[in-house]
């Protein structure tokens, strides 16, 4: 097995290593989804709240600020290398909070993409604001995009908005989801410190793919994309630096295989 495969099965795969070396391994025009999760650069130093108690907001190396520049340089980086490998009519979701959704945004537009929706996750329990001299923070912004083709021409995206419309009273989905964080059972391998929650990678993996599609994420983490892709009979391909994070997804994973209640819809 290649070095960087970490774990594979045919419809799950785990590889090890730096995104920005590995997805210049994979092949133009393959994947039909992406999802991405990349760093916020808040490891400032501050304070936050988690389950009532006061912690520190520093989530690791690689989440230290960067300025405007670098951040933009960093996310065309990778960007560049998803629309290569991104399908003509595949899509792309990115999650973020203010700290860095604006340069993603710019970034995403610099590399040639449109973006289709504005996205804003409200979450009903987040942590309460300890500093007291702001709004509390509830929300996350994910934007949707397609490839640009040429000046005139975009992408042909797939939207399911008939079940998204079943899925909301029969009723046009809007662009504002309340969805609960992760739940604890989400956690019961480990956790990452910007897990996201299944119930929200269910509905981006319904809206914007067909059963058997393949959906990446170079950002892994605890591997809920993949996760959801099982669940969902999507193919999965998911890339992380951290072996302890791939540990965490191929538990996760071997948890669900096989499981009689897989979604369907």
């Amino acid at each position: 097995m290649n070095k960087k495969v970490y774990f594979k099965t045919s419809d799950f795969e785990l590889w090890l290593g730096d995104s920005f070396k590995l997805l210049k391994t994979i092949d133009e025009k393959s994947i039909d989804m992406i999802f991405a999760d990349p760093p916020y650069f808040l490891s400032d130093g501050g304070i936050s709240c988690n389950s009532g108690k006061q912690v520190s907001v520093n989530k690791g190396e690689w989440d230290k600020p960067l300025t405007i520049e670098d951040r933009i340089k960093y996310n065309r980086k990778w960007l560049k290398e998803c629309k290569r490998i991104l399908k003509d009519n595949g899509t792309i979701w990115i999650s973020g909070t203010f700290h860095n959704i604006y340069s993603i945004g710019v970034a995403l537009e610099l590399e040639g993409f449109s973006i289709i929706n504005n996205i804003t996750w409200q979450k009903p329990n987040p942590a309460p604001n300890l500093a007291c001299r702001c709004f509390t923070n509830s929300t996350e912004t994910i934007l949707w995009a397609r490839k640009q083709l040429t000046k005139t021409k975009k992408g042909k995206h797939y939207f399911n908005y008939n079940l998204m419309k079943s899925l909301n009273d029969n009723k046009q989905m809007k662009d504002v989801w309340q969805i609960k964080s992760v739940t604890k059972s989400e956690k019961r391998y480990g956790k990452h410190p910007t897990q996201k929650p299944e119930s929200l990678l269910e509905r981006i993996i319904l809206a914007s793919t067909k059963e058997n599609e393949m959906v990446l994420d170079p950002f892994n983490g605890s591997g809920t994309t993949g996760i959801v892709c099982k669940k969902l009979h999507r193919n999965y391909l998911g890339i992380d630096i951290n072996q302890d994070y791939l540990e965490i997804s191929k538990s996760r994973y071997n948890d669900i295989k096989g499981d009689n209640n897989e979604k369907k819809f």
